[in-house]
């Protein structure tokens, strides 16, 4: 079987380049290009770990079936940690880059700042869970509080801040996928 080859495949229906494969997998953006190519052979925790930030595991990726999945477990989803911004992302839906939107659990620590999305097609809805973050679009920045929602096109570069001395958590949904 051509493991590497169907790992490609699997990432290329997912609209996924290397880099945000191995963001995923917490691999890097080389292991995933060699494990492409068959360079290298993963051990079966490493080839969980990518097939999870496919969206699979391992009884579809070696049967070929892929059932739509409609029910997410907290199993499911995918984890990336980036302390030295202060923030975690979890993708509560792990394959949903080949979906319209791509709903994500961002949790900011005191200080934490997101990745800064520049303009694209799409919008963008928040809904603050806990805490409270500076939303800001362009030059323009909105403090938005647990249990309040935010909503815009996303033609303009944006980012949320985490400013307060308290973590925040942010139901974010994006369309197109963009994490």
């Amino acid at each position: 079987m051509d493991i590497g080859g169907k790992i490609k495949q699997l990432r290329l229906l997912n609209s996924l380049t290397q880099q945000e494969l191995a963001d995923r997998s917490e691999l890097s953006k080389g292991y995933i290009s060699q494990l492409e190519r068959n360079i290298i052979t993963p051990t079966i925790a490493t080839l969980q770990d990518v097939l999870t930030g496919l969206g699979t595991n391992l009884a579809q990726f070696f049967s070929g079936t892929y059932a739509s999945q409609i029910v997410f477990k907290k199993k499911d989803m995918v984890t990336k940690k980036d302390e030295t911004e202060g923030r975690q992302i979890m993708w509560v839906v792990p394959d949903c880059q080949k979906n319209a939107m791509e709903p994500i659990i961002m949790t900011l620590l005191p200080g934490g700042v997101s990745y800064q999305d520049d303009p694209h097609e799409g919008e963008e809805f928040g809904y603050v869970l806990e805490g409270k973050i500076r939303l800001e679009i362009d030059d323009k920045k909105y403090t938005v509080t647990r249990g309040q929602s935010f909503y815009f096109k996303a033609d303009t570069k944006h980012l949320i801040r985490n400013n307060s001395d308290k973590k925040a958590v942010v139901l974010w949904v994006s369309t197109p996928p963009s994490f």
